[in-house]
């Protein structure tokens, strides 16, 4: 029997990888790359770009694919056979990496291209190779480099281990509620709760701290004391706070050495600290201008989140009985006085938004402003709810992507987008090769035999992960490094994905994109008035929350010391920027795989960063669209060929000022979010 990892020339055979093909597979492909390395290396190859990339990169991709596709299975259908070939080849798989990375051969053949050799892509790819082996260690001698080598090893390991600790901790939780307790809870998200008690064996409901299950309970469930329960289990999920049998799953160890061994890292390349690490490939020229940006951001948001937490108080007082809510209170509280304001709840909305009608609509807005067909395909899967699809123009394969919606044991949290393999006009055989990504949500299923339903929420993660998903797969750039999101600074990165969002605030959008789950009627006008009209209900609070994260990342990762205690830093952001403060049991740093897992570290800002050049750019869309309210080709077309099709072939300035004209302001985020 072949080994698929071996074999993927097409797609992977996802249903067909298994935990012992893992080993053999790196064993295998690590030779190829090594000889590879030692062949491009030789005092006599040439210093050429297309041959060293023939050789090197063709073996390096086919052995990034491989690890690729275990990594990408180890997201989305953990099993524990699974994990632990995963864990047993990471250490290899992240040395030769980090070897390659540091490997001052390379690097002085690097050097040694002529830039007036290549073209415009290839020199941006050269560009940031040189750049990325600088700060890959490849300038460092003797102890200095292998103390590198082995800090990279180590953060690997630690990174998948907080990953594991996160996913385990909140799997490892369950509560079985009554009846009783589950008053106001919608009935859908009460039958998931009644099917899964019942597969356990157990009497009640089986409420999770999934979020399509813990979510609801906080905005509806009337009993304090369950929403209690759940929010102390959710806050102090992997940490020193939760309950003694899951102490097991414990972060507090595991942030402590990753900030020690970032700020190590930082300071073996002359560095003061990772944060200057962190921004050197980034937009933002220094910590100082993102530290003063949020600042300035915080300071504007300010009044409008004290607004939000007054009108709480005193509709919690007069209307709730509440005179002095509590940390689990807040969501409750927040979706009472939106029904109360707005005449609506997310859970009447949600009625209208089954997910495939949703997905129609999405494929609708992407084909007419883009000028392609979506279809669907066929491709081996590692679930059957996991859907597969291509993109075409004028008939040609642009690109290919995965579907994958619900949530499900074994599958971490959140929504995200990664890459299966990027667009290259490859060196070995002068083929095109087309792009392929993964766009991963965690929804709700369908219960008893109906659609899934989405929350408005549910939606824009949706048209969020697509906008990545888009930027990735309309590129036209041939070189694989600066193709699609390859090479594109990681505080621009948001700005395809949160641009979409937009859409899903348009009527004429989003009425082809609902049908009530029973009746098959679409959304009315009145009620998707009452949903603009709420469109900005606590931009303030929810403003500041970011700011909080991203102001505490970045301070983590640069003014703290890692032997200090990292919640006295938490605490004072929250004294500067936020209005309420959480019960000091709260640990939400604990699973923040953002930035201990998940590449975000003295990064997160690039979100709220992310947004001005997204609000930015939609109001080109809004200053161009139609009398009946259509988005104008014309600018789709501008903003596909500037930004999404010029990938990471140049500065994110660059292309923004090719789509507006000028550089970004404040001004668009601000009106948005009604903050102006």
């Amino acid at each position: 029997m072949t080994n698929p990892l071996l074999a993927i020339t097409d797609l992977p055979a996802f249903d067909r990888i298994a935990p012992e093909h893992v080993a053999p597979a790196v064993d295998a492909l690590l030779a190829d790359a090594e000889q590879a390395l030692e062949t491009v290396t030789a005092p006599d190859f040439p210093a050429d770009w297309t041959a060293i990339s023939r050789v090197l990169d063709v073996s390096t991709d086919r052995f990034g694919r491989a690890w690729g596709a275990v990594s990408h299975l180890n997201s989305v259908a953990d099993t524990s056979a699974l994990r632990a070939a995963y864990n047993e080849a990471l250490p290899r798989v992240t040395e030769f990496w980090t070897r390659l990375g540091a490997d001052e051969r390379l690097y002085a053949k690097y050097k040694a291209i002529d830039p007036a050799t290549l073209n415009t892509e290839q020199r941006q790819a050269h560009h940031n190779a040189v750049r990325n082996f600088v700060l890959s260690g490849a300038e460092l001698t003797g102890v200095a480099k292998e103390r590198f080598a082995r800090i990279q090893e180590r953060m690997a390991e630690l990174s998948q281990k907080f990953s594991e600790n996160a996913l385990d901790a909140t799997d490892a939780f369950a509560y079985y509620a009554s009846a009783e307790e589950l008053e106001g809870v919608p009935d859908d998200v009460q039958q998931t709760a009644a099917a899964a008690a019942q597969a356990d064996g157990k009497p009640g409901f089986k409420l999770t701290l999934k979020m399509p299950c813990y979510l609801p309970v906080m905005q509806f469930a009337r009993s304090s004391a369950l929403r209690q329960t759940m929010y102390r289990a959710y806050v102090t999920r992997a940490s020193e706070q939760a309950p003694q049998d899951q102490l097991v799953y414990d972060n507090s160890a595991l942030v402590l050495e990753i900030l020690a061994l970032r700020k190590e890292e930082a300071n073996l390349l002359g560095y003061a600290n990772f944060g200057e690490v962190s921004v050197v490939p980034k937009m933002a020229q220094s910590p100082a201008e993102v530290v003063k940006f949020l600042r300035d951001l915080a300071h504007k948001a300010r009044p409008y989140a004290e607004k939000d937490l007054a009108d709480m108080r005193a509709f919690a007082a007069t209307e709730l009985g509440l005179a002095d809510p509590q940390a689990w209170d807040w969501p409750y509280v927040s979706e009472k006085l939106k029904e109360a304001r707005y005449a609506f709840s997310e859970q009447e909305v949600k009625q209208y938004f089954t997910a495939p009608k949703v997905l129609g609509g999405l494929f609708k807005i992407i084909e007419t402003l883009f000028e392609v067909a979506i279809r669907k395909d066929v491709a081996p899967v590692w679930n059957d709810q996991v859907e597969f699809y291509r993109i075409e123009r004028n008939g040609a394969l642009v690109g290919q992507f995965y579907l994958d919606q619900a949530a499900r044991s074994g599958k971490r949290g959140g929504a995200w987008m990664d890459a299966e393999r990027s667009r290259w006009l490859r060196p070995d055989t002068g083929v095109l090769q087309t792009p392929v990504a993964h766009l991963v949500c965690n929804f709700a299923s369908g219960v008893g035999g109906k659609p899934p339903l989405l929350t408005h929420d549910d939606v824009t993660t949706l048209f969020h992960e697509f906008g990545h998903g888009l930027h990735h797969l309309l590129t036209q750039v041939n070189e694989h490094d600066v193709s699609g999101i390859s090479g594109v600074e990681w505080d621009a990165v948001e700005l395809p994905s949160q641009f979409m969002e937009n859409f899903c605030w348009e009527w004429d959008v989003l009425k082809h994109m609902t049908s009530h789950v029973e009746s098959g009627e679409p959304l009315p006008r009145a009620l998707f008035d009452k949903m603009t009209a709420a469109k900005n209900f606590q931009s303030g609070l929810q403003t500041l929350r970011q700011i909080e994260f991203s102001l505490f990342d970045m301070l983590l990762h640069t003014e703290h010391s890692p032997a200090d205690d990292f919640m006295q830093l938490l605490d004072a952001v929250r004294q500067e920027v936020a209005v309420t403060r959480p019960p000091a049991f709260s640990r939400t740093v604990h699973t923040f795989s953002h930035i201990f897992a998940g590449g975000y570290a003295a990064g997160y800002y690039s979100y709220k960063w992310a947004e001005v050049l997204s609000a930015d750019a939609y109001a080109a869309f809004e200053e161009t669209v139609g009398a009946d309210g259509s988005p104008s080709a014309q600018t789709g077309r501008k903003y596909r060929e500037a930004i999404l099709e010029a990938g990471g072939s140049r500065p994110a300035m660059e292309s923004f000022k090719a789509f507006r004209g000028r550089e970004p302001n404040l001004d668009a985020l601000l009106r948005h979010q009604g903050m102006a």
